[in-house]
């Protein structure tokens, strides 16, 4: 068991020299296919509300997969796309901020290392401050994170909160292991970051993309997605493919055994102290160990929940145009925006049949148009995994640009050890149960 434990915590090549230089971008995964030009307001009229992406306020299907994959989606996108590295922070302060660097390395829970002491425990440095079941939050209850972002609402800031209590968790293990303290706190944060990274690559990925391509990406690497001469986020993936989860979203959350079934806004709006009657608990969002299954997340597919298409003005502050108090309207906006192709372009570039009209179901709308991506990926999960899994395009799309990033990441544990497994949490719901059981 101890030697089980050992290599669970160490892996095998030391990675503690700050990575300068390992930079990223935004840009194109297909770059040469031409954008899908739409008229503004017909545009947004498809995500408001009564429109086409509005799910009628009926909550929409539970598809097969637990309700909190959506939100370790979203903690995801949160983390790749964090504005700085800590390694490279604690190495050259000055240039804090001034860092892209898409990696799945946990950016949103360690800031900038050294430079961001608000994060840790006074009295143990190399440990996370936490609060009281609740991330730690100053005297006017802003919330203390490496991301901001991940205190949107109560279910992502929880789940941050689960990551804290696991590098906390780790640090302990590593002290009865023997560790030296000079190197508690860069052991801790690999650890955790291998069992984040393993938890994307073998358990959210295979769910979402299949098993059969995560192999084949891991195996082969990526064939649209070139991440050279460093890694970079298509906004083909940022503004279209992984925005897929705003579908998944419930109307309604029951997250604990007291509390009423809640909207996610306004009923879990974050940027406050987590009531504790809100508190989470995971086994009602992932099927966990001994426990009842969970709640199931909505199908994939083109409609999402009212509560997203009635965003409150705190989310969105004040608008001019009403349509931009729609999530679905903002996502269809944004790939415009940005000049994305349509779905059907990207589908014939990667050697697939694209939806007929019928399947894309815009017709009686009066759209005689090629597809936005967004809205494609969302009918091809419908049509092609039952809503249950991406489809063709979306699954290309997500699969490769995240296994792309891990992969090549000089610190994760596919770059250093892809054979690596958690002795102790085999998947996301063994893993919350191990850190949110465990004394705190």
């Amino acid at each position: 068991m101890r030697a089980a434990r050992d290599h669970c915590l160490a892996p095998q090549r030391p990675v503690d020299t700050p990575l300068i230089g390992f930079e990223g971008r935004y840009g194109r995964m297909f770059p040469n296919l031409p954008a899908l030009v739409c008229d503004d307001e017909r545009l947004l009229a498809l995500g408001v509300e009564g429109a086409v992406c509005d799910s009628g306020g009926n909550g929409g299907t539970d598809g097969r997969e637990a309700a909190g994959w959506p939100v370790f989606g979203q903690f995801v996108a949160h983390d790749i796309t964090a504005d700085r590295s800590p390694l490279q922070a604690q190495a050259d302060p000055e240039q804090i901020g001034s860092f892209r660097s898409p990696r799945a390395n946990l950016e949103c829970l360690y800031g900038a290392g050294a430079a961001s002491p608000y994060l840790y425990s006074r009295d143990d440095p190399v440990s996370f401050l936490v609060g009281d079941d609740d991330v730690p939050r100053n005297a006017e209850g802003i919330a203390l994170l490496g991301d901001p972002r991940n205190d949107v609402h109560i279910l992502i800031s929880q789940l941050h909160l689960s990551f804290l209590r696991l590098h906390n968790l780790l640090v302990e293990r590593l002290r009865e292991d023997g560790m030296a303290e000079g190197g508690l706190f860069m052991e801790a944060r690999r650890a955790t970051m291998w069992h984040y990274q393993w938890v994307l690559v073998n358990d959210f990925l295979p769910r979402l993309v299949g098993g059969q391509l995560v192999d084949e990406l891991v195996a082969n690497g990526p064939g649209f997605y070139r991440p050279d001469p460093a890694p970079f986020i298509p906004f083909e993936f940022a503004d279209a493919g992984y925005r897929y989860g705003h579908s998944q979203m419930r109307e309604h959350y029951r997250v604990n055994e007291s509390a009423e079934p809640l909207t996610l806004f306004p009923g879990l709006m974050g940027f406050r102290r987590v009531p504790r009657e809100l508190r989470v608990d995971w086994g009602q969002l992932f099927d966990l160990p001994g426990r009842r299954p969970a709640q199931r997340a909505k199908k994939i597919d083109s409609s999402l929940a009212r509560s997203l298409i009635r965003l409150p003005v705190a989310i969105t502050g004040d608008v001019d145009v009403d349509a931009y108090h729609s999530l679905a309207s903002r996502d269809l906006q944004r790939g415009q925006a940005l000049a994305l192709p349509s779905g059907e372009a990207v589908s014939r570039a990667i050697g697939v049949e694209p939806l007929t009209p019928d399947e894309i179901g815009l017709a009686a709308c009066g759209w005689d148009e090629e597809t936005p991506l967004w809205f494609y990926v969302l009918r091809e999960a419908d049509v092609h995994g039952d809503g249950d899994h991406l489809g063709p395009v979306g699954a290309r799309i997500v699969g490769e640009v995240l296994v792309g990033i891990v992969a090549e990441d000089p610190e994760s544990f596919l770059a250093v050890d892809p054979s690596w497994k958690p002795s102790f949490a085999d998947g996301m719901g063994e893993l919350l149960a191990f850190v949110n059981q465990a004394p705190q």
